[in-house]
């Protein structure tokens, strides 16, 4: 499956590969699983079980920012309340991506659930909202409260109408313009944020996932330190890469 994912994600890699690398690049600050306090910014698809190894698991929360598609909706009092609850000596590791389905046969925006036999769509608010764009029916400036964080995406991809539109792969297109919104409000929710802690990590990514008896896969697009105290960017972080194949 992994040589399908790759197709459309060329640095995908399964989702307990990704999250050991992330911990093996750690290691120069000697920080055990239970210093870091993870905060994710991930779709509420229940399809978003990420397999998180032993080290996963043992880290702290996650304290969940993510609403539709991952979008980072609980804002600046999420993110604050987050902040304080690192441990003093340990670090602050903020993980946020979109999600889009790749399903067996190859389909972009699709995928298998447990339990059911036909595809279905995935993201499915993403979906809904390239739908709305393509139909002309998204009206700029609306966003009702019984269903804001949708209108929220379909006005993102309004924004971006023509590059969505014009892309040979839009639900693709569609989810990275999603991951930027997720990352440009997540850098200006920190800067304006005071931490606990001794460190801060940023990391970035794209959710794959595929028929559910082939589990999920990520492909990452940022890994960043962050001054916990300036709340500026560092440095880059060099993330191990995977070569197994699923």
């Amino acid at each position: 499956m992994l040589e399908k994912v790759q197709k459309h994600f060329p640095n995908a890699v399964p989702s307990s590969d990704f999250v050991l690398n992330i911990y093996k690049s750690l290691t120069p600050y000697e920080l055990t699983p239970d210093k870091i306090m993870l905060a994710h910014s991930i779709c509420s698809d229940d399809v978003n079980a990420i397999e998180y190894p032993e080290e996963g698991r043992q880290m702290l929360g996650p304290f969940n920012m993510g609403g539709l598609n991952g979008y980072p909706f609980t804002g600046l009092t999420g993110m604050s309340a987050f902040a304080h609850h690192v441990p003093d000596e340990g670090a602050a590791m903020i993980f946020y991506a979109p999600h889009i389905g790749v399903s067996e046969s190859g389909e972009l925006g699709k995928i298998i659930r447990v339990g059911q036999e036909e595809e279905s769509s995935c993201c499915g608010a993403a979906v809904l909202a390239l739908s709305r764009l393509k139909n002309n029916e998204i009206v700029p400036g609306e966003k009702p409260a019984d269903d804001y964080q949708q209108h929220c995406l379909q006005e993102f991809l309004y924004e971006q109408k023509d590059r969505v539109l014009n892309s040979p792969k839009p639900i693709k297109e569609a989810t990275e313009v999603i991951l930027e919104q997720s990352g440009q409000l997540i850098d200006r929710l920190i800067e304006k944020t005071s931490f606990s802690g001794k460190y801060l990590f940023v990391i970035g990514a794209v959710i794959i996932n595929t028929d559910w008896h082939f589990g999920s896969f990520l492909e990452l697009r940022r890994f960043e330190e962050w001054d916990i105290q300036t709340r500026k960017k560092i440095r880059d972080i060099q993330h191990y890469s995977i070569t197994s194949q699923v």
